[in-house]
């Protein structure tokens, strides 16, 4: 039944791209459409994943989802960049990092319950995070006195930007070829499933639709923000940050709903190293083709990646998961969550 009714939902995506384009229906409705239509798209991604992840394994699993469902993040920070509002591009990525870290992970574990994780891999993902941490203080310290948009801290960001997508490109293949090697074919189900052109076929259309959905989500935001009294700063990091990581979200806990906790595991790890190492420097050198961006996070924000890194490091380090973990990975995001709103846009 529940199967059903999702499929039946994904006709809200036509439909609200229908209404938005050609209607204008106001940006309040936009706002709530959009927030519904993406729930059936990333329960899409996550079902696409799946069936993909029998032909290639959890890990390279894991990377697809990340890479298909990151596609929106890339796209709302561009358009950003292109408005220079730079705050909601950064508070995007670095919300996106954290809620990957905490609350889609945290939700794995919760409906995923114990099983075990590939401890390479994990430590692997947060490894990433913690280099990027580090590197992105190199124009975060000069920051924090004086205009963090000036030119000069553009380009000290574009040094870390190429030493992170080096290293993402050099891990990646390394990781691919591991995951590759230990995965054994299960032709049962393999049989059963998707082909793996189909599964594809699919992420690629659901992820390019879940795209113009955000799209529309993200214009309507500024309106939803004055009308509650939310700081641009809180609505990217958190708000933003939330519906670009929708395919996550969805993808993550229906696999580990599954008894997929691996899988659901690798999503979460996987896309929370991906915007960290790829997404956030191809975007700062990419603005370049627009007006240069700074990668001048606030401190509350490098606290908030630090922070999530270990605590993660922390609850994972024995490669077990459990519900308690899951747990405790969510009030955490809550607790960052509260920070980035007492924050404000100062």
């Amino acid at each position: 039944m529940a199967r059903k009714l999702l499929f039946g939902s994904l006709a809200l995506a036509p439909l609200t791209i229908a209404l938005h384009f050609l209607f204008h229906i106001g940006e309040t409705a936009d706002f709530v459409l959009a927030a519904i239509a993406l729930v059936p798209l990333a329960w899409l991604i996550g079902e696409a994943t799946e069936h993909a992840a029998h032909h290639t394994g959890p890990g390279i699993g894991g990377f697809l989802n990340a890479t298909f469902g990151n596609a929106p993040e890339l796209i709302i920070a561009l358009l950003a960049v292109n408005l220079m509002n730079f705050e909601v591009v950064r508070g995007s990525l670095s919300g996106s990092v954290v809620g990957n870290l905490l609350l889609v992970l945290g939700f794995s574990l919760l409906f995923g319950g114990r099983g075990e994780i590939d401890r390479q891999s994990t430590f692997v993902s947060l490894g990433l995070v913690a280099g990027a941490v580090l590197l992105f203080l190199v124009p975060a310290i000069p920051s924090f006195d004086g205009d963090r948009e000036r030119r000069s801290l553009a380009e000290l960001s574009i040094a870390p930007s190429v030493v992170l997508l080096i290293l993402y490109l050099a891990v990646t293949w390394y990781s691919l070829r591991r995951h590759r090697r230990l995965h054994v074919s299960d032709e049962p189900s393999e049989m059963k499933g998707w082909t793996l052109m189909t599964s594809l076929i699919v992420l690629g259309l659901a992820t390019t639709v879940t795209a113009v959905i955000a799209e529309i989500l993200v214009g309507a935001i500024h309106t939803f923000g004055q009308e509650t009294g939310l700081s641009e700063f809180f609505l990217a990091a958190v708000v933003v940050a939330i519906v670009g990581n929708a395919a996550e979200h969805g993808g993550a806990v229906v696999v580990a709903a599954r008894g997929n906790i691996r899988l659901a595991a690798e999503i979460a790890l996987a896309s929370s190293a991906q915007v960290a190492v790829f997404l956030i420097p191809a975007v700062a050198l990419l603005a370049w083709l627009i007006e240069p961006l700074a990668l001048s996070f606030r401190p509350v924000e490098l606290m908030a990646l630090g922070g999530s890194v270990v605590l993660a490091t922390l609850l994972l380090y024995q490669g077990q998961s459990s519900r308690a973990r899951g747990i405790t990975l969510i009030l955490a995001y809550v607790g960052i969550a509260v920070a980035f709103f007492l924050s404000g846009d100062a």
